[in-house]
């Protein structure tokens, strides 16, 4: 049984799929915010391949094929921003510094831990493109020497982090404007982020979306310049 699931390439698929449903049922049933789907499904195939000792190389022979739909479904967000253009053009220059902001601050909080928890080098460029998008992020670290695999993990662990605990932060302290909620999101935490200002409203959404592309753009830009910093 074992090999049969190891060796066929709709494994990881479905694993990966039928612990996502779980884990969107769960939130549905309780709702709380800890219990975000994509955090639930993967504790849930962590803890399957586990139980199974199924080896991870198996599991991703055929899971890999969902990560093909990444790109695509970020392009999908511009939707809610192309409805929401004409508030772009109003707030222009305001959401653009808001979003340098953002990426300037994510870049330098990983520099002074970096530096204060004395990182090699390669950790600390593995770390820098942690508010980005996968399919960005990945090729930054790639760039500029640092571990892939991790760098996707750290990503992940980042969009789940805002997702679950974004909402509460903007309330702590009283962050009630939507284009403001939408570009913390947005450019904190990219897509996964974005998924949370999707459910909070449309201008928080397209906003957030509008923050994933940029955000990306300022740290494919910078990112090498901060890389010489340590």
């Amino acid at each position: 049984m074992k090999e049969v699931m190891s060796n066929s390439v709709y494994f990881g698929v479905a694993v990966s799929l039928l612990a996502y449903i779980a884990g969107i049922q769960l939130k549905k049933k309780f709702k709380l915010s800890i219990l975000n789907p994509l955090l639930v499904s993967i504790v849930l195939v962590i803890a399957f391949l586990i139980t199974f000792d199924i080896d991870y190389e198996s599991y991703s022979h055929g899971g890999k094929y969902i990560s093909y739909f990444l790109t695509p479904a970020t392009v999908c967000l511009a939707i809610p921003l192309y409805q929401q253009l004409d508030l772009l053009k109003k707030n222009f220059k305001a959401i653009m510094i808001g979003i340098l902001t953002g990426v300037l601050t994510s870049l330098l909080s990983i520099l002074v831990l970096s530096v204060l928890f004395k990182l090699s080098h390669e950790l600390y460029v593995t770390l820098l493109p942690k508010s980005i998008t996968t399919a960005i992020g990945i090729a930054v670290s790639e760039e500029l020497g640092g571990i892939n695999t991790i760098t996707v993990a750290v990503i992940v662990l980042t969009g789940i982090s805002g997702n679950v605990m974004g909402e509460g932060v903007c309330r702590l302290f009283k962050i009630k404007n939507p284009i403001s909620v939408g570009l913390a999101l947005g450019t904190s935490s990219h897509a996964i982020g974005t998924a949370k200002a999707l459910e909070l409203g449309e201008v928080q959404g397209a906003m957030s979306s509008l923050s994933i592309a940029v955000s990306g753009l300022l740290t494919v830009a910078l990112a090498p310049t901060f890389a010489n910093f340590l």
